[in-house]
């Protein structure tokens, strides 16, 4: 099960009525690309596609295609705020390697598809 926590779920909810579109849902996602093969993908779709489930998580509609779903199980997403300014975190417990800027991540079962940084 994906987790998104209060403050993540609220800045996704701030960032949503920014779009002034109502049928906008979360999408995560894994693709294939990074120094070490995996990188995450979160933005807004009105589309469910088939091989999307819907989740319902803190108040949001999050859709996550059936592919990523196990990648992302017990992953958590965060916002944190300082005085740099603020965003996103994910934190895999699936990952059993990343890059050393923290943006592609590879799992004992998925390597991905790795690039040159």
């Amino acid at each position: 099960m994906l987790n998104i926590t209060e403050p993540a779920a609220a800045r996704v909810k701030e960032m949503m009525q920014e779009e002034e579109d109502t049928s906008l849902m979360l999408r995560v996602g894994v693709k294939g690309g990074g120094c070490s093969g995996l990188s995450y993908g979160m933005g807004f779709d009105s589309v469910k596609e088939e091989e999307d489930d819907v989740l319902q998580i803190s108040g949001l509609d999050v859709l996550v295609d059936k592919e990523s779903a196990p990648i992302l199980d017990g992953v958590v997403i965060d916002y944190k705020q300082n005085m740099m300014g603020g965003g996103f975190t994910i934190d895999n417990p699936n990952a059993i390697a990343s890059c050393g800027c923290g943006s592609s991540f590879r799992t004992a079962t998925k390597a991905g598809t790795p690039e040159d940084c």
